[in-house]
């Protein structure tokens, strides 16, 4: 099955910018919906932005137009570009990839998942 590494968090002002990686191996991203979910300290774990494999994205309304999900099939890898940055961003996010399901807003119904990059903004 798919293993999934995360790279790319660390400190940002507020309104600042920060890029996520989200890097495959093991099988292709091509075979799975590949999103991105974030969770803080005592509070559950929230999706964020998911991507199917024919493009088609879904985002939480706190991020929409804002943040933007994309993937790089041939490289298997996917992103996350993090724009005008709140301090409600802040958190631990990881990359997750399911064969069936593409509902972010269900983050149980994920199979895979990274160990998670920290974001913090201040």
């Amino acid at each position: 099955h798919v293993q999934l590494v995360e790279s790319g968090g660390g400190s940002a002002q507020v309104g600042g910018s920060l890029r996520l990686s989200c890097v495959a191996s093991g099988d292709t991203i091509s075979r799975y919906c590949m999103g991105w979910f974030r969770q803080i300290p005592d509070k559950e774990r929230e999706g964020v932005a998911a991507i199917e494999s024919e493009g088609v994205t879904t985002y939480a309304d706190s991020v929409k137009g804002r943040f933007t999900i994309s993937q790089d099939i041939a490289g298997n890898t996917v992103y996350l570009q993090m724009n005008s940055l709140k301090p409600e961003d802040t958190g631990m996010y990881y990359c997750a990839a399911d064969l069936q399901t593409c509902w972010v807003f269900l983050p149980h119904l994920w199979n895979y998942w990274g160990q998670g990059t920290q974001v913090t903004v201040s």
